[in-house]
């Protein structure tokens, strides 16, 4: 049994989302690329990815493997690929994995970018790949409060997670901001992400960038393990899977 590994690049605005969906998986970007690959292959191919994206999110560097009894060379199926995946799906990287490798459970980091636009008017070519927030932003404050979300937390008021046995403890590493004229991209590392957390994390931020919410709010919206108690949750659009790191 051969292990393939592969990091694609997508731009997820037509698409909904990462995972494979029963009733139409072909608007999916796992859907996409399993019925290529079975084609390919001439088996059923089912891909595991790094973790999901939600409908409308990017990525530039998601993760996936799977499994054939066939030996099909990597030039070929990155041939296959790069024919019959659709324009907005691109192939990083190819390669054979270790036969232990899982794209799921060997992670050991998460990088996740998300994209503002501070400028009055909305830059029209980034309309689907940034947040346009129009009214001045204090970054000052947004780093300040940042600051409190580092480190080891139980992050129930940053996710639309409903589920009652799964934890929601997880530990970001760093959130660095990186600002150009009127874009703003914030970078979120850490050992894993719950549904939705770096979009309300963001929306969050924005709202302190808006005055609405202060930096020392942010100890007690995290205490208060209640969802309603975090800033909205900011578009999809402006979100990227940067990076997936293993050990």
């Amino acid at each position: 049994m051969i292990n393939y590994k592969l990091v694609l690049a997508y731009d997820g605005s037509k698409y909904n989302g990462f995972q494979r969906q029963s009733k139409h998986p072909e608007k999916t970007i796992q859907g996409k690329i399993e019925a290529v690959l079975s084609r390919l292959f001439e088996e059923e191919i089912q891909i595991i990815g790094s973790g999901r994206t939600d409908a409308g999110v990017h990525s530039h560097g998601q993760t996936c493997n799977f499994f054939s009894e066939r030996s099909i060379p990597l030039d070929k199926i990155s041939d296959y690929l790069f024919n019959y995946l659709p324009k907005d799906i691109a192939v990083v990287n190819l390669a054979i994995a270790s036969p232990r490798f899982h794209s799921r459970y060997n992670v050991v980091k998460k990088c996740y970018v998300y994209a503002l636009d501070n400028n009055k008017f909305a830059d029209p070519f980034t309309l689907k790949y940034a947040y346009h927030v129009p009214e001045p932003l204090n970054i000052t404050a947004m780093e300040e409060a940042s600051k409190h979300l580092l480190g080891k937390h139980d992050f129930k008021s940053f996710t639309s997670l409903k589920s009652k046995t799964k934890s929601t403890v997880r530990t970001i590493y760093s959130i660095n901001f990186a600002v150009s004229g009127s874009k703003i991209q914030i970078t979120y590392e850490g050992d894993g992400f719950l549904q939705h957390m770096v979009r309300i994390l963001t929306g969050t931020l924005v709202e302190v960038g808006l005055e609405l919410k202060s930096p020392n709010e942010i100890p007690g919206i995290l205490e208060a393990l209640e969802r309603a108690k975090a800033g909205a949750t900011a578009p999809s659009h402006g979100l990227y899977m940067e990076k997936v790191f293993y050990d």
